[in-house]
């Protein structure tokens, strides 16, 4: 992976789930992808965060670590998320982080956990990618070919 890793996924972003839900990457590494969130925007009508939102940002962490895992021509496809939500948020972000539990030829399993603005856990979830080939067609590029 090059320096420009992160701004390369954030790019990936536009007109998507993720930049409707207003997610910033934070950190991509190998086995570890960090965003965040705002709470605003992405709440149920009773003003607390949605725990669907939750989970996309915990599926949207987990799915890049696991495309930055799978490398050039592949790319990962979520077949199992799981989440637990443990407490509300109602302002300000969250922050998820994806790590990695297991990272495979075909399938890599990833926890991610959710935290409010003060550090407490909002929700942990558990995703599991299938790796698959592309033929580059993926819309995160790996150098000069598509991740």
């Amino acid at each position: 992976m090059t320096d420009d890793l992160l701004p390369r996924l954030q790019a990936a972003f536009a007109g998507t789930l993720p930049e409707r839900l207003g997610i910033e990457l934070l950190e991509a590494a190998p086995g570890r992808v960090v965003g965040r969130m705002p709470v605003a925007g992405n709440t149920t009508p009773a003003g607390l965060l949605h725990g669907g939102a939750s989970a996309a940002l915990a599926e949207t962490l987990g799915s890049l670590a696991a495309t930055v895992h799978a490398g050039p021509g592949r790319a990962a496809v979520g077949i199992e998320v799981s989440a637990t939500h443990h407490r509300a948020a109602r302002a300000g972000h969250v922050v998820g982080t994806a790590s990695a539990l297991h990272e495979g030829g075909r399938v890599a399993s990833y926890e991610i956990q959710v935290l409010d603005d003060d550090g407490r856990r909002i929700c942990t979830a558990r995703l599991t990618c299938m790796l698959i080939d592309t033929g580059g067609g993926s819309r995160i590029r790996h150098d000069d070919k598509h991740v």
